[in-house]
This record gives structure tokens, sequence and C-alpha cells, in this order.
């Protein structure tokens, strides 16, 4: 019989993906005859569409001819527009050399992680965390360690449990703020912390900043602030989330650490070869353009709202509640006392809010073992959807509580 790798059985999925699979067949066989649907509260795409100066600048470029091979870490101009994105976000002076443009964000971890982690090496992953990080790890055969972001912290991270998982096999550890999934995000107090046990360690750190600009308190904090950090941090964001364009499949790492930024491009090379010329060019007018800031804060406000919605009507469930997010679109909703009553898991409680209730949900444990009992809500849905998802959701969950 013809192998396949055995590191195959490392490697892990993202269910926001694999549940949709499922969700589909569920409503074309179950729902469909009926007259009924789903309603999708599940998956972190942008309920709006792409900028229109944005796909202006994807079919100039088209139009232009600007459609063939470029260097491996990008085009140049659109490398020097993300120094000048990256170094106001983070407050880290950036240049053009420090940049690597990918075919979306994913290749940004996924090249990190390759670079620094080999087989017995650990990962240190604030859980629940999106999936990838720990799938990569363990795909290499290292090892991931799980460190649980407190609920009644806010989502965020016990320094003393940080400082405890750490071993000689350490090599990485992956902050994301804010934080898919929980919407929270860390304080500047939490990060000064993580960067000094970075630096004690002399760790590599990936700082995924993807929801940068989807904060509702103050403003966006970077790891890379922080004393010891420039030389040792990955930067990995990308134009899915802030400017809805989840389908260019646009991202990039940034790090002033001139080794592992020829690293990351010689991974690149290897793979992918160099990311699309003209969704490059439209991600540099979506992150030069004077028109993109009002965009985005429209879409900022009307997440705010969404939030707001969503947070009042879930907490006014049967045993759900959920902390107020500070950041991206998602809410992490505490299951446990559906859990208990069910006699089930949060991936078992999410398929029965599909089948019964007929609204789709992600379980916590999509995002790691620190997510049981929980359920992640998106809210870049409609307000119409949002309602009646928590009404249907309200009324099941009432029949069962009572």
């Amino acid at each position: 019989m013809r192998k396949f790798s055995p590191r195959l059985d490392n490697i892990g999925t993202e269910d926001a993906f694999s549940v949709m699979i499922k969700a589909n067949k569920f409503e074309r066989e179950e729902l469909t005859p009926h007259g009924k649907k789903l309603i999708r509260l599940q998956i972190g795409e942008p309920a709006f569409n792409t900028p229109k100066h944005i796909n202006k600048a994807a079919i100039k470029a088209i139009k232009d001819n600007q459609t063939h091979y470029t260097a491996p870490p990008g085009i140049r101009e659109v490398r020097t527009a993300l120094a000048a994105q990256s170094s106001k976000m983070t407050g880290v002076d950036f240049d053009t050399e420090d940049i690597i443009v990918h075919s979306g964000a994913k290749p940004s971890a996924f090249y990190t992680i390759n670079a620094v982690v080999d087989p017995g090496d650990e990962t240190i992953v604030f859980d629940p965390a999106w999936p990838i990080y720990a799938s990569v790890t363990n795909y290499l055969g290292g090892t991931t360690k799980f460190i649980p972001l407190k609920e009644e912290l806010g989502f965020q991270p016990d320094i003393e449990e940080v400082k405890a998982a750490i071993t000689d096999r350490t090599v990485l550890m992956v902050v994301n703020t804010p934080c898919n999934p929980t919407g929270g995000v860390f304080s500047d107090e939490t990060l000064a912390a993580l960067a000094k046990v970075a630096v004690d360690n002399d760790l590599w750190v990936l700082s995924d900043e993807i929801y940068d600009h989807i904060v509702f308190e103050g403003e966006h904090r970077s790891i890379l602030n922080h004393p010891g950090m420039e030389d040792r941090t990955i930067l990995l964001n990308g134009a899915s989330k802030t400017y809805a364009m989840t389908g260019y499949r646009m991202g990039w790492s940034a790090t002033k650490n001139k080794h592992m930024g020829y690293v990351i491009e010689r991974i690149q090379t290897n793979d992918t070869s160099c990311p699309p010329s003209m969704n490059q060019l439209a991600l540099k007018e979506a992150v030069s353009s004077k028109k993109t800031p009002a965009a985005v804060e429209e879409m900022r406000l009307e997440y705010l709202k969404r939030r707001d919605l969503i947070h009042g009507l879930v907490n006014d469930i049967p045993g759900l509640s959920a902390n107020l997010p500070k950041g991206t679109f998602y809410l992490f909703a505490n299951a446990k006392p559906l859990c208990e009553k069910l006699n089930c898991n949060s991936a078992e409680l999410a398929d029965k809010i599909m089948r019964e209730a007929h609204v789709l949900v992600l379980h916590g444990t999509s995002f790691g073992p620190h997510g049981e009992g929980f359920i992640r809500f998106s809210y870049v849905s409609s307000e119409e959807d949002i309602r009646e998802g928590a009404r249907r959701i309200k009324e099941w969950a009432e029949k069962l509580m009572a």
C-alpha cells in the first residue's frame, strides 16, 4: 500500500470551516424541505463588502497587466506601505526590508513556526486560541503547552502559570490580542509581563495582531512596544478582518530580526513563490488610501453596536453568560450550566443548538482544551439574524432549564 507520512496524524483543522460543511448538509437535507434555514452566528467573515476603492485598485492592476510574478517578499512599494502601517500600529519603526507579504495571514504563522520548532520543542499558546498555532506545532513534531485564559481575568493569562510552563525545550510564545475567540484584549501590564518572560527565557514571539483595528476600549497595544521585543518578535497581520478582504488572501509578517525575515522569505519561495501581484496592489490601496480610515471606522462602529446587542441578548438566555468583548467580533459565552443540564460537552451542545434551535455557533473546544464549556458567537451577522438567533436559543434553553 502506498504510504502517507505519519505526521499527517498530527495536523488539525479549523472547525469554523468543517462545521460549516456539516451545517450545509443538515440545512439542505433537514431544514430546506420544510422552508426553514439556519441562523449562522459562527464564522468570522466580515459582513461588509470590500470598500469600493480597494476593489478598483485590484481591477486597475489587472487592466494594467500587473498580473505577473513579483519578488518573493512582495512588491517593494506595497512592503513600504505595510511598514508604515505596522509602525503606526505597534510603535516600532519598521522599514521596507522588515516586511514579507503573504497569500493570507496563515502563512505568517506557518512559516514562523516552521522556522523555529523541531521535534520535541514546545510552543506556549494561550488557550482558547485560533487552532492553527497548535496544529502547525504538532504537525512539526513539537508540543503545544496550553496556558488557560482566565474568564475571571477578562480572558487574560495568569503570569505565574506562564512562568511555570517554561522548560528548556520552550522556543516560541504565541500572543494574540485582540483575541479570537474570546474577544479579550491583553492589558499593557499583561503584555509587559509576557515580554519579560520572553526576554528572560530567550523565546521567539509570534504576535498575532490581525484584529488590531477592531478595539472598543482605548487603543490597540502591541507586545512589540516593550523592551527587548523588537529582535525576537514576528508580527502577524492581514487584510481580511480590518478591510473585509477575506477572499483576497492577503497577509504579512513584520520582523526587525533580519535572519528571521530571510528564513520566512526562503520558506515562502519554496511554497507559493510570491503573493498575487494584483492583490498586493489592492492591499497597498487598503493600508495607504485616505479613503480607508472612514470605511474601517464605519465597520468598527457597526461591530460595536452588534457587540452590545448580542451581549445583552446572550446574557438573557438561561444557562449562558458572557463577558463584554473588548475587541474582535466574537462573544465567548460560558455554557457550563447548559452542558451540565444536558450531560454533554461543548461540541455536543453546539450540535444540539444547530439541530434543535437551528442556530449555528462554534463549540469552545474548537479553540483548545480550555474552551470546554463555552460556545463562540460571531456577531458579524445582521442585527435581524442576531436577534432571531438569540430568540431561538432562548426559547430552546428556557424549556431545558425550566
